[in-house]
């Protein structure tokens, strides 16, 4: 277990880019639907950037603090959106690009949260918020594209799922969604296996690539 003071640096460093990630995720699927004309989520209060409206206790506080208490990266969820397809003015193209959204909100977060990691490390040479600052951010574009490709994995009831079953017919998404009883199983052969670590090394590769490209801009 990591002492007070590692603690308190993982929380000041990593907390930020992982509640931004998690808000945005969720009010990028609240504002697509939005977009398709389904006000489900905003009759829901969940058209906002409020964190209160889309924190889960033990998805976005508990699970979190948790893995930082380990000295480890925050990692975890907010409470989904609730949304309505059947409201959409078109079904596959609203149930897809919905899907799609929040992971699509992370991938844009991590390319801004680049772009100001290469400003700071090439624009603010002798500030003491330098290192903490470009500490901050790479957190940030990594936290926000392990959420993306975390949710969009084609397994219920992640979001890749819901973009798969957009364009399958009825009977074909029924037992596609009948996986989602063996969610719990499916969560816990990624921990405690090397699937993650798989999956988690071309985010490491995009993220040092983004960055990359970002400070030979500024060089």
């Amino acid at each position: 277990m990591a002492d007070i003071n590692s603690f308190l640096h993982t929380l000041a460093t990593c907390l930020p880019g992982f509640l931004i990630g998690v808000v945005f995720h969720e009010y990028a699927h609240a504002y697509v639907a939005t977009k398709f004309g389904d006000d489900t989520p905003e009759r829901n209060g969940r058209l906002t950037l409020n964190p209160q409206a889309h924190a889960d206790l033990m998805g976005t506080i508990i699970f979190p603090l948790g893995l930082m208490l380990f000295g480890m990266t925050p990692f975890g969820w907010a409470k989904p959106v609730p949304v309505n397809p059947a409201r959409f003015k078109k079904y596959k193209m609203g149930s897809f690009w919905v899907a799609f959204a929040g992971p699509g909100a992370n991938i844009i977060i991590s390319i801004i949260c680049s772009f100001f990691y290469a400003l700071v490390l090439t624009q603010f040479g002798g500030s003491s918020l330098q290192a903490p600052l470009a500490q901050m951010l790479q957190y940030a574009v990594l936290i926000n594209l392990v959420l993306a490709v975390f949710n969009l994995i084609p397994f219920p009831p992640l979001d890749g799922s819901k973009m798969v079953m957009a364009y399958l017919d009825y009977n074909a998404a029924r037992k596609y969604e009948e996986l989602q009883r063996f969610t719990f199983i499916f969560f816990i052969l990624l921990w405690t296996t090397n699937i993650f670590s798989y999956l988690l090394r071309p985010v490491f590769i995009l993220s040092d690539f983004i960055t990359g490209m970002f400070l030979m801009l500024f060089s």
